[in-house]
């Protein structure tokens, strides 16, 4: 077993050697700086490529299907295992202990992102890798305790016991596969019943080994004795150790009394445990419980709340029933209605390439839509409103304010007459209709109302798109716009439903508008003008007012102040009588009068 620390030695080595060599970024030495010096003036000397293994990235597929190759532990406490397959258990261990091996290596050659970039510099690597506590854990659970073998014989697993500090790797992988994974609930699901596997194996080698220190056979509780007929066999102390693992853990009760005080520990320890692991498995299953039903509820739409509101109002029977049949026809067929609140969660530009992988081929089929920019596209695409329509039922009737047109997905619908069975034509999927309605095209002699009754012959499913998110998309595509119109023109005019003297009366009228609010806005650019010039000059008369209303100020203060005001300076205030003592009090004209 020696060969292991000396491989465990040229790990630490090899750490200590990448942290060495590793220079930060824009370091140089003196050395490396005359060598640069040298090597601009003389070509390069060729040399050697030398191959070196990959920088992995965490996210990647190999880092994946790496970490699914880490999670299968193998460990017992059953001797006769040893005894009877020696050679392929010793396989086993030390092809582990090779790929534990192996890992410590890959560790040193995976990236990790800074700053949302991923870091390919193995010196930086290694370096951040030796100071994580994960360093030492994979170091420890390497430690060659085999080495144990010499004295007490290959028969004694407990001395691998260390291994188990690798068990941190198989949550990684479960962590990884339940975010690749298409059913997560289900991978839950089957991850809780491994764990509970895996601990009641565990468990029952714990009891095996408890029961071998006490003394097989030495009362009802420990194994019994190997000695009676059929309990010598492998097979039945595994089973029965795991029978009687299970029997604790989830307290089902039927197991005998513990006799020992090592056994009423044994006893104590695993119903903490079993209690512990209930409310676990509770806790999971009602996580995996509301994570099914509010798939449901964002997938599609509640029915419970209208089958109530149908009931309270006593909607007939019939109309309750189509209700009932729509919905009914959404969750079998897997149809969803509110693709814009599924994926509302996602970036922006993430979200349109998704819609535009799922219907950019639906949207392109429509005629008017045809050689448009495929920026335009892209946001017509997130604007389309998916909707179901059951048997009979009318998309629209002749004369209806059309607001928005359709495109059909899947399924047919019918050009009827009003009285609803005559059949003039069937649309299919990738036809379209009601595109004319929401472009204002001069001269529609129809205007903005159908003029036809569309119904549904089974179930349809049409995305729908209006006029207002229609106008809002290409108010920032004049050029688009302008190509629109013009496909609708030429339809309307093979439908012979353009007049082209309303179109020129129109387009006229609207030219004499744009010419008036022209010569409004000259005018109020004028008035503007005369308004500005006013405050300008009220502005300059203000300002002369006040200088010369300063000057004034000044000039009064230079002229001589008359002789009684010089007397009322002396004996008092200035100007003003007082109540009392031979004050003087002034009159309105400034001459003293007495009291």
């Amino acid at each position: 077993m020696l060969w292991e620390l000396q491989f465990v030695q040229l790990v630490l080595n090899l750490g200590n050697m990448q942290r060495k060599h590793y220079k930060a970024p824009g370091h140089r030495t003196m050395s490396q700086d005359n060598k640069v010096k040298t090597t601009e003036s003389s070509p390069p000397a060729p040399s050697k490529a030398r191959k070196s293994l990959p920088v992995l990235d965490p996210s990647g597929d190999y880092y994946y299907w790496w970490l699914n190759t880490m999670v299968f532990p193998v460990i017992a406490c059953f001797p006769d295992l040893q005894h009877s397959y020696l050679v392929a258990w010793l396989v086993l261990d030390y092809t582990s202990d090779l790929l534990y091996l192996l890992d410590i290596v890959v560790h040193f050659h995976t990236g990790f992102l800074e700053q949302g970039i991923l870091v390919m510099d193995k010196g930086r690597i290694s370096s951040r890798y030796v100071r994580t506590w994960s360093f030492f854990l994979d170091l420890a659970s390497l430690v060659p305790t085999d080495v144990a073998y010499v004295q007490l014989g290959p028969h004694t697993p407990m001395l691998r016991l260390n291994r188990f500090l690798r068990v941190p790797r198989l949550f990684e992988a479960f962590d990884r596969t339940e975010t690749r994974t298409a059913y997560p609930n289900a991978f839950r699901i089957t991850k809780l019943m491994l764990y509970i596997f895996v601990v009641i194996h565990w468990n029952s080698c714990l009891y095996f080994a408890l029961s071998r220190y006490l003394g097989f056979g030495r009362d009802a509780w420990v194994y019994p004795d190997p000695a009676q007929p059929g309990f010598e066999r492998l097979r039945r102390q595994y089973l029965y150790s795991f029978y009687f693992s299970t029997l604790i853990l989830t307290t089902v009760g039927d197991t005998p009394l513990p006799a020992q005080e090592e056994e009423y520990l044994f006893m104590v320890g695993d119903f903490l445990l079993a209690v512990m692991g209930f409310a676990t498995i509770m806790g999971s299953m009602s996580s995996v419980i509301y994570n099914m039903n509010t798939a449901d509820a964002a997938f599609y739409p509640d029915h419970a709340l209208v089958k109530k509101y149908m009931k309270l109002q006593h909607v007939n029977r019939r109309l309750q029933r189509r209700v009932i049949d729509w919905y009914q026809h959404l969750r079998i067929n897997k149809k969803m209605t509110n693709e814009v609140a599924i994926l509302q969660h996602l970036p922006e530009r993430l979200r349109a390439e998704v819609a535009v992988s799922v219907h950019l081929s639906t949207l392109s089929r429509v005629q008017i839509f045809q050689n448009c920019e495929a920026s335009l596209l892209e946001e017509l695409v997130l604007k389309l409103q998916p909707q179901t329509y059951s048997p009979g039922e009318y998309v629209c009737r002749k004369g209806d304010i059309g607001r928005e047109m359709y495109i059909i997905r899947e399924g047919q619908l019918a050009v009827v007459a009003d009285d609803g069975i005559t059949q003039y034509a069937v649309l299919g999927a990738g036809l379209y209709f009601g595109e004319i309605s929401i472009i204002n095209i001069k001269g529609n002699m129809s205007g903005n109302r159908r003029t036809a009754n569309i119904k549904s012959l089974g179930y349809s499913d049409l995305f729908c798109l209006s006029k207002e998110d229609l106008r809002e998309v290409l108010s920032e595509y004049p050029q688009a716009q302008a190509v629109m119109e013009e496909k609708g023109r030429e339809i309307l005019l093979k439908m012979n439903k353009l007049d082209v003297n309303a179109e020129a009366a129109e387009i006229a009228l609207q030219e004499a508008t744009e010419s008036r609010l022209q010569g409004l806005d000259q005018q109020l650019d004028d008035l503007q003008t005369k308004f500005a010039r006013l405050l300008a000059e009220l502005e300059s008369s203000a300002l002369k007012i006040a200088y010369r209303i300063e000057r004034l100020e000044w000039q009064t203060r230079e002229w001589p102040m008359p002789e009684e005001l010089v007397e009322a300076d002396n004996e008092g205030e200035p100007g003003e009588g007082t109540s009392k003592g031979g004050e003087v009090r002034t009159g309105q004209e400034g001459t003293p009068c007495p009291k």
